[in-house]
């Protein structure tokens, strides 16, 4: 069996390293370059300018009777210390056919005169480089008399220039060193986050908690403080939907074994013995109850599931509100009337929304038939819609037993009940308020509920007006 060969790790801190190395190298060879450049360029400069000065008093001291250089020693002193200083100047006099006239110095016998023109060179000899100035001379009358060469050994310059280059080459490795250790200081300090959400997420793998955070604490407000409070965050969302789901999978459960613990009870005892029909009737009739319970239940979970994940198909199309809400309070009449409830609405015409009749009518009749339920005889159910700035606003209110504060922000949570007024007995399977908000959210608009015990419950919704609603996916 072939073993694939494993994929070579690289650590993103040594890469950062090598990197800033790197570039902190060629930067600095660079910037040497280009100072010794400078400082080979000055050295140059000077040692031009020495010669010129050099040509312009061997220019005096010529004498034009005699065609010879005539030095005083105590005016040309610095001149002829030049001169005589381990020929470090050299003074050639060239006439006008190209022939050495009179020279002070021997290196550079072999001195090219056949293609003479002024300004400055540099010659290579085997002793050593040689910098030249040539300067034409010319006659009291004007015309050209010859030739004046001033020669200058570059020996010193280039021994000077070797040492600049010799102590550069020698500082850069202790500077890229230097330069490393501090990169990899630097690279420390700013992938620590990074470190602790590796050391945080391997925490997480191995227990499966949750709860672990970086908790990462930075005087700046940089990239990576954002970065790990954002990993932080994601870590209690994550939390919060796993709970979420958690505490769903349990209630569900819970809710589905409650009618099949029911079902399979009253199946043993009636199967226990003989019975007669009338119990087999009734046990049958307790058991297409318990079943019609699953099957809602079943029912509002797919369909929360649905909601949840926005498959509710189809585009949303023009709705008018209040004929909608008309037709819902119609078909609630009958069960209000039963329970000797007094129904009214209030609702204004030409309410445009853009929603899911289908969804909106179970919406409306979830919440008129909780209203309903929970108001006592003789008491009033009241649904009223308007349009506002904020947009279409449906307000429905009871004068029924109210709700404690403590139930409130629980109210439209999945399978949560409130102790008493929403018991099992009324038949609810604890999805209608979760089905109901899901049902709002999905239409881009808000809901809220305000309750007093004693006093009664008022739930608002406010949609969007058609033509400032979203225009939701299929």
């Amino acid at each position: 069996m072939l073993m694939k060969p494993r994929k070579r790790r690289q650590s993103l801190r040594l890469r950062l390293v090598v990197w800033y190395s790197l570039l902190a190298g060629v930067s600095m060879l660079v910037s040497d370059g280009y100072t010794y450049l400078e400082f080979r360029q000055t050295l140059l400069a000077q040692i031009d300018r020495s010669l010129e000065v050099s040509a312009i008093q061997a220019r005096k001291n010529l004498d034009d009777e005699v065609d010879a250089l005539v030095f005083d020693p105590r005016r040309d002193a610095p001149l002829l210390a030049s001169l005589l200083n381990d020929a470090a100047v050299e003074i050639y006099l060239i006439s006008l056919d190209g022939s050495v006239k009179e020279q002070f110095g021997d290196s550079l016998s072999s001195l090219n005169t056949s293609n003479l023109k002024p300004g400055y060179n540099t010659l290579a000899k085997p002793s050593g480089r040689w910098r030249i100035y040539t300067k034409e001379l010319l006659s009291k009358e004007g015309e050209p008399s010859g030739w004046l060469k001033v020669a200058q050994s570059l020996r010193p310059m280039d021994a000077t220039l070797a040492r600049v280059f010799q102590r550069n080459l020698l500082k850069l490795p202790i500077l890229l060193g230097m330069i490393a250790l501090g990169g990899l200081f630097l690279a420390n300090r700013a992938l620590q986050p990074i470190a602790q959400i590796t050391r945080t997420i391997q925490r997480i793998r191995v227990s499966g908690d949750l709860a672990q955070r970086i908790h990462y604490k930075s005087s700046a407000d940089d990239e990576l403080a954002r970065l790990a409070t954002l990993f932080d965050g994601m870590l209690d969302s994550i939390q919060a939907t796993f709970e979420h789901e958690r505490r769903f999978t349990a209630d569900a459960s819970h809710e589905l074994r409650t009618p099949l613990t029911a079902m399979k009870g009253r199946l043993q005892v009636t199967l226990s013995q003989l019975r007669t029909v009338d119990t087999y009737e009734e046990t049958l009739r307790a058991i297409g109850l318990e079943v019609d319970r699953l099957i809602r239940l079943s029912n509002d979970l797919l369909l929360l599931s649905r909601l949840e994940q926005n498959h509710i198909g189809g585009p949303m199309e023009p709705v008018d509100l209040g004929t909608l809400l008309a037709e819902s309070a119609a078909q609630i009449q009958p069960l209000a009337d039963l329970r000797q409830l007094q129904l009214t609405t209030d609702l204004a015409p030409a309410l445009q929304i853009q929603g899911f009749p289908d969804h909106l009518i179970r919406l409306f009749l979830n919440l008129l038939d909780n209203a309903v339920k929970h108001t006592p005889a003789a008491g009033e159910v009241s649904l009223q819609a308007r349009a506002t700035e904020a947009g279409v606003q449906v307000i429905l209110r009871d004068t029924g037993i109210g709700i404690s504060p403590e139930h409130l922000p629980h109210l439209f949570e999945r399978f949560y009940r409130v102790e008493k007024s929403r018991s099992r007995a009324l038949g609810g399977t604890g999805l209608g308020l979760a089905i109901a908000q899901e049902i709002v959210l999905r239409h881009h608009g808000q809901i809220s509920v305000a309750s007093e015990p004693g006093v009664g419950t008022t739930f608002t919704i406010t949609f969007p007006r058609h033509g400032d609603q979203p225009v939701a996916k299929p």
